[in-house]
C-alpha cells in the first residue's frame, strides 16, 4: 500500500541494477513453492532467454513476479499449475506467467489493472484481497518502460506476459 502511494505521487524510487532474470525467478519460485504445498500446486520453469541479464529494480521485480504467482494460486480451482517462461529476440525479452485457473472474461481484461478493481464473482470464489496487486504490477511495468499483455479464457486460465525492451 505504501509503495502504491509513492507510485501515485510519482515518488517511487526505482534503482536499476543488472539482474540475472533467471536467477531471480528461480529464487522466487523456491520461496514461493512453500505456499503451494498446502494446495498440491506446481510451478514449472521454461527459461529460454539466451541472455537473461536485464536492468531492473530487483525488489520491485521480485514483488511483481510474486504478485503474478499469488494470483495464479488464488484463482485456481484446485492443484494450481503454473508455468513461468522467458524468451528473447533481438529487441526484447519476455517473461510469461501462465496458469490453468478460472480465467478472466474478455469484458474484464481492460479493468483488472485498475486500483481496487475486483472481478465480480458473486459467492463462487472466496478470494481475499483489495484489488491492489495487479495495479502494482502495472505501475512497476510502466515505471520500467516495459509492456504487459494478458490473454485469458474463462475456465482455461490466464497468461500474463511482460515485454522488456533490450537496449
Amino acid at each position: 500500500v505504501l509503495q502504491l502511494a509513492r507510485i501515485e505521487k510519482r515518488k517511487m524510487n526505482i534503482t536499476l541494477e543488472n539482474i540475472d532474470l533467471h536467477e531471480t525467478i528461480t529464487n522466487i519460485v523456491k520461496t514461493f513453492s512453500l505456499n503451494l504445498k498446502d494446495n498440491n500446486g506446481e510451478i514449472k520453469l521454461d527459461l529460454q532467454a539466451d541472455d537473461p541479464l536485464i536492468k531492473a529494480d530487483k525488489q520491485h521485480l521480485t514483488n511483481l513476479i510474486y504478485n503474478l504467482l499469488d494470483n495464479a494460486v488464488k484463482f485456481s480451482t484446485e492443484n494450481p499449475e503454473i508455468r513461468i517462461s522467458t524468451k528473447q529476440n533481438d529487441h526484447e525479452l519476455t517473461i510469461s506467467c501462465a496458469d490453468k485457473g478460472i480465467g478472466i472474461d474478455k469484458k474484464y481484461i481492460n479493468k483488472i489493472f485498475n486500483k481496487f478493481y475486483r472481478i465480480p464473482t458473486g459467492n463462487i470464489y472466496n478470494v481475499k484481497g483489495f484489488g491492489l496487486g495487479l495495479n502494482y504490477v502495472k505501475n512497476i511495468v510502466n515505471a520500467h518502460n516495459w509492456r504487459i499483455k494478458v490473454e485469458s479464457k474463462p475456465g482455461e486460465g490466464s497468461i500474463f506476459t511482460i515485454f522488456i525492451h533490450l537496449s
